[in-house]
């Protein structure tokens, strides 16, 4: 009977030293540092379970295929959510659990550039390595369907700014986003308009904003670039601005413009047709939208580079023809 009781005691203890023993080793995984050398990249791909995740780690060297993973998996069952995270130095099974479970990702960021092409656009979206590729492939005619727009023309319809995402986002993502955001500023700055402009819909404000845009890297300037064009307009002068006939000719343009590309007529010409041209020739920011909107007041119909980057606004023909000598003959 006691040699009974002893062994019943004996056993006992030694469960319990047992329990105890799992018990520290897991307080111990629990704070244990994953990465004590410093802080890791990890990528979740979507669709990844909760033990291709502890796959990953182990290919990390940050996890071992222990008993404490597969419990720890079973108690918490924590959702993994997709995206690339930064594990930070010394960081804790547990502090990087919260960071999965809560989706804390890693964010990026892509600027859009003022100016730029739709085409250019979708080239730096589908050479970016961050983004899954899925609308390089489709027609402007698909995009812009994809986006709800019909039979709309796609070039400028996309707001240069500054995009935040994850890693493994789509470059449609992006595109769906700038989209939307052109919408709103486009029809914030309609809204906004100055008194008698001479455009008809928002779509115009967009092609004169994509000009300006086109022709002036100066934010002071764009206002006045504006009431150059717009007085034209109103006058029935033509443009005559040099960005137009440039984006008509496409691929033949090699970088240099010729006389003879002034007097080719296609619609994009501005030389030789009167009005705007049937779409935006860039994708207009902020900024120049506003100009477009809000012009300003003068006299001036004529501007010409200085070449520093400025331009010399002239009210007659007389005046901007002796500008034209002064910094674009005399530089020659």
């Amino acid at each position: 009977m006691r040699l009974t009781l002893f062994l019943v005691i004996f056993a006992l203890g030694l469960v319990t030293l047992l329990l105890v023993q799992r018990w520290h080793e897991w307080n111990r995984f629990h704070a244990l540092p994953l990465n004590p050398d410093g802080e890791l990249q990890l990528w979740v791909a979507p669709g990844t379970s909760y033990s291709g995740l502890v796959r990953e780690l182990e290919r990390l060297g940050l996890a071992q295929p222990d008993w404490q993973w597969r419990l720890f998996g079973r108690l918490h069952a924590p959702g993994v959510q997709a995206g690339e995270y930064r594990i930070p130095a010394a960081s804790s099974v547990a502090a990087l659990m919260q960071q999965l479970e809560r989706g804390e990702t890693r964010d990026h960021r892509l600027t859009i550039i003022e100016g730029w092409t739709l085409n250019r656009l979708r080239a730096e979206l589908a050479n970016d390595p961050r983004l899954v590729n899925r609308g390089h492939d489709l027609s402007e005619a698909e995009l812009m369907e994809g986006l709800g727009c019909t039979g709309c023309f796609g070039e400028g319809r996309f707001l240069p700014e500054t995009y935040f995402f994850t890693r493994g986002s789509s470059d449609l993502d992006i595109l769906r986003r700038a989209y939307r955001a052109m919408e709103e500023a486009l029809a914030a700055a309609w809204s906004g308009r100055g008194q008698d402009l001479p455009l008809a819909s928002p779509e115009e404000l967009l092609v004169l904003a994509s000009i300006i845009e086109r022709e002036t890297g100066q934010a002071a300037e764009r206002s006045e670039v504006a009431g150059v064009f717009v007085r034209r307009l109103q006058r029935g002068m033509r443009l005559q601005t040099d960005p137009t006939v440039m984006y008509g000719l496409g691929d033949d343009f090699d970088g240099r413009l010729r006389r003879v590309h002034l007097r080719t007529d296609h619609p994009w010409n501005t030389y030789t047709r009167h009005g705007l041209p049937p779409t935006p020739i860039a994708l207009p920011g902020r900024d120049s939208l506003q100009a477009a909107a809000r012009p300003a007041e003068g006299t001036a119909l004529y501007f010409v580079s200085r070449g520093d980057g400025t331009h010399q606004f002239s009210d007659t023909l007389t005046e901007h023809n002796a500008a034209v000598n002064r910094y674009i003959r005399g530089r020659r």
